[in-house]
């Protein structure tokens, strides 16, 4: 299965993509992580992109698309995927769709005022990437990630300033992508408000599983 992971920053698309890939048998695939393995593995590619975040610059489409072909070919996403930040806009769906046919596009929906509550409070492990919260998600020891040890910290981006400013980019180029696969038939429509497990029932329930 083949499926597209739409949401704003706090809808909570990570974490659900880890128990979907319980659910479906195909790997989690996303840009932030496809843009560091390319770097990484030093790559033409990754080195480009290593470059253009050095700069300070946002890696452009034409680069991102380029990367996500690559990371579509590889083995373990033969029998499907799921694409969680990307696409973020009109132009990277339609490249998409000339490489890879989606089945089905997940709509996390959550107001603004949610996605606050949730971003203000999460905590990240420098070292692994894992996601905590100090409300919903403690780690066990403070400042410890559970998995590897690594310091778990706030990110700039997840300050309250930053979160309002990156929903206001969401709205702007990524939610016109809601419509344009709306009217494909693509699109399944999942509240991401409830707690974790409410919401992968409620995803399940739309997928058909």
């Amino acid at each position: 299965m083949k499926l597209i992971f739409l949401g704003p920053p706090g809808a909570g698309k990570g974490t659900l993509a880890v128990k979907a890939v319980d659910l479906v048998k195909v790997p989690h695939i996303s840009t932030g992580v496809i843009f560091r393995s390319a770097i990484a593995a030093q790559s033409p590619l990754g080195l480009k992109v290593k470059a253009i975040i050095d700069g300070g610059r946002l890696v452009d489409d034409e680069t991102t698309i380029e990367l996500v072909k690559e990371r579509l070919v590889q083995t373990d996403a033969q029998k499907g995927y799921i694409l969680d930040g990307f696409p973020r806009t009109i132009g990277q769906a339609e490249a998409l769709a000339g490489f890879s046919a989606v089945d089905k596009v997940a709509n996390f929906d959550i107001p603004d005022s949610g996605v606050l509550e949730r971003l203000s409070g999460r905590q990240v492990c420098r070292k692994c990437g894992a996601n905590y919260h100090i409300v919903f998600n403690k780690p066990v020891k403070e400042g410890v990630c559970n998995s590897c040890g690594g310091e778990v910290y706030v990110r700039e981006d997840d300050r309250e300033e930053a979160i309002r400013k990156r929903l206001e980019v969401y709205r702007e180029q990524t939610a016109p992508l809601i419509e344009f696969y709306r009217k494909k038939g693509l699109l399944i429509d999942v509240d991401a408000r409830p707690g974790v497990e409410e919401v992968v029932n409620n995803f399940k329930k739309a997928l058909g599983l």
